[in-house]
């Protein structure tokens, strides 16, 4: 479904990803997990078209979409939901859900969604008309979460959504997680709790410092001792 291929992506004369490679079949969960900095949401973000690769390729659906405009990507059902939620905090919670719907033109369709996100997010419904900035951390995830399933996504892109939230409420987005991956929406998620997203994911890759240095099944890498020692807080135990 979606192929990156050996993309490089700069910041001026920092060089952010150095060929990373990666692939996401339709229908799986598959998580990108590694340290502050080691250029996940910069690989997310070059994906969604927020960032022009300096060199790869990247293929969704067997066409290339790695110099197509954001909102013509979203357009062929790639959606992300950012880092830091990236709500209209001074707009209800209502228009932030109308915004997610505004590429969509199929009025009955979107009507279906909406009230599809609002079951899985049952709390937005008691807020419909509340301002987006006064809901809680794990509100305004959902908030986020709701909106981009609001664009019809094929492949969503969830960047850190447990970041800043209370470990119940984490349990909660990723049970949710599931529950839209299982309705058949493909995931590729960024995330810092390694735990939780190799248990949710079938696959994973591990990026350090712009380069993918582990892939494979998820359940292998999540009992890989380097991996629990470096992301999942294992101590290391002395003879």
């Amino acid at each position: 479904m979606l192929e990156v291929r050996n993309i490089c992506v700069n910041y001026g004369a920092i060089k952010a990803l150095h060929g990373v490679n990666l692939r996401v079949e339709q229908g799986e969960i598959v998580t990108l997990i590694g340290c502050n900095g080691a250029g996940k949401t910069t690989t997310l973000r070059a994906i969604s078209g927020l960032l022009r690769p300096a060199s790869g390729e990247i293929v969704y659906r067997g066409e290339r979409i790695d110099t197509v405009a954001p909102h013509e990507i979203v357009r062929r059902g790639l959606v992300q939901a950012p880092e830091g939620r990236g709500i209209f905090s001074n707009m209800s919670v209502e228009e932030n859900l109308d915004l997610g719907g505004f590429v969509r033109h199929d009025r009955e369709g979107l009507a279906k969604d909406r009230e599809r996100a609002l079951s899985l997010f049952p709390r937005l419904r008691e807020r419909l008309s509340q301002s987006a900035g006064t809901l809680s951390g794990g509100e305004q995830q959902m908030l986020a979460i709701a909106r981009a399933l609001l664009a019809r996504p094929s492949l969503l892109l969830l960047d850190e959504p447990s970041l800043g939230l209370a470990p119940q409420i984490v349990q909660v987005i990723f049970n949710i997680i599931r529950e839209i991956n299982a309705s058949g929406t493909t995931i590729l998620l960024v995330e810092q709790n390694a735990h939780m997203a190799l248990k949710v994911a079938k696959r994973a890759y591990v990026l350090e410092v712009g380069k993918v240095v582990m892939e494979g099944p998820a359940a292998e890498l999540a009992a890989s001792e380097e991996v629990q020692d470096a992301y999942m807080g294992r101590r290391k135990t002395t003879a």
